[in-house]
């Protein structure tokens, strides 16, 4: 039986042309950029480079080693190109639970949750465990998604000076209900460390939360790299919550929460970061946990990396030049302004050295940086040509 033809589309008048003055204002947003010298440009990579990279976060030099490469193949051959779903439909594979497992005991927790990325894993955590009505005491120097984590919250937030556990036992102090304090455990753009166990106190004082981003901790401070809670005898208590990333000293990519059991399943009902988004790449997964197996046969590394770390800024500031000591890999050396800052790490470059360059708004000081990244793979000659093309190519302050 013939079916009746569909009803003819309404007929409509031609939209106007388009005038793209929609977007004018971002021709203004462009100009006002250049002015402050705070354009940024992508600049691909080929894959066998042969600059110097201290831009990076390789701390182990991991993501080209054989094993990590390896276990990624296998894992794309084995489970596919993608995860193909999010984890709680079909994204969640045997790597993800292995992974989940050996992570969190690697890390002396009682779960552990696999996300996309280190910033979908703060989110998840931030908002997951806040609410309107709590207070949220967030360093005035954490990473950006724990920021965002706390725009997101909809909870009170309070900005309490850097690595300042004083002020946060005041932010604490006239507060009744859930809190939840948040830092980093190693700073991205001066790399020092948060003090963790004077801030873990200040939160027992009211029964507060305390929720940490290791992503510059983990593979490099702690016992064979097992991070800075783990240093700071923190690993594991009933109060605490940490995040990291698998994309740093694991070489990989992804993120993870690591906590008390109880956090972990209350993560997985109710965190949208993790119920709406595509589960982690069965390659990033099985790289990720070739790597941490890696870490645990050879804990030298970590040894090695805060090593080159220390030499690199004994020899800057040998130099005459301005650096932060480092607590962990990364080392800030002192620009005079954002347009000196970027003319010498384009200097760095030409001379065969990439070094990453922090301008504001990424640094909350407004001072510029370059920002070296040491890794435990640098021989003591590379050490050496990096520290030369550095001073070499310094601007006159």
């Amino acid at each position: 039986m013939l079916q009746d033809p569909a009803p003819p589309l309404p007929s409509a008048a031609a939209p106007r042309p388009a005038s793209g003055a929609a977007f004018d204002w971002i021709d203004e947003a462009r100009a006002a950029r250049h002015r402050a010298g705070l354009v940024r440009t992508l600049r691909p990579r080929p894959a066998d480079s042969p600059v110097l990279d201290l831009a990076g976060n390789d701390y182990l030099g991991l993501a080209r080693h054989p094993e990590v490469t390896r276990a990624a193949a296998e894992a794309a051959e084995g489970w596919g190109a993608g995860a193909t779903g999010s984890r709680l439909v079909t994204g969640s594979t045997e790597l993800h639970a292995q992974l989940e497992c050996e992570l969190a005991e690697f890390c002396g927790f009682e779960a552990a949750l696999v996300l996309s990325s280190g910033y979908t894993a703060n989110l998840a955590a931030v908002t997951a465990l806040t609410a309107p009505g709590a207070l949220v005491v967030s360093d005035a120097g954490n990473h950006a998604s724990l920021i965002d984590g706390c725009r997101l919250s909809r909870a009170r937030t309070t900005v309490v000076p850097h690595a300042d556990p004083t002020a946060v036992r005041t932010a604490l102090a006239g507060h009744h209900g859930r809190a939840l304090v948040l830092t980093d455990t190693v700073f991205s753009v001066d790399g020092d460390a948060a003090p963790l166990p004077a801030l873990a106190e200040a939160c027992r004082t009211r029964d507060a939360a305390l929720l940490v981003d290791d992503a510059h901790g983990l593979g490099v401070l702690g016992d064979g790299g097992r991070g800075a809670l783990w240093a700071a005898g923190l690993s594991g208590d009933a109060d605490v919550v940490a995040t990291v990333t698998l994309s740093k000293s694991l070489g990989a990519q992804g993120g993870a929460v690591l906590g008390p059991a109880r956090v972990i399943e209350h993560l997985v009902n109710t965190a949208r970061s993790f119920i709406f988004d595509t589960g982690l790449a069965p390659a990033s997964t099985g790289a990720a946990l070739a790597a941490l197996r890696l870490l645990r046969r050879e804990p030298h590394r970590p040894a090695r990396v805060r090593q080159v770390a220390r030499e690199l800024h004994a020899r800057l500031t040998a130099a005459g030049l301005t650096a932060v000591r480092p607590d962990a890999a990364v080392i800030a050396v002192r620009a005079p302004s954002p347009e000196a800052a970027v003319r010498w790490a384009a200097d760095c470059r030409a001379a065969g050295l990439v070094v990453g360059c922090f301008r504001p708004p990424s640094v909350p000081d407004g001072i510029s940086r370059l920002r070296l990244t040491a890794r435990a793979d640098l021989t003591d000659a590379q050490i050496a040509t990096a520290v030369g093309i550095v001073v070499a190519t310094a601007p006159v302050a």
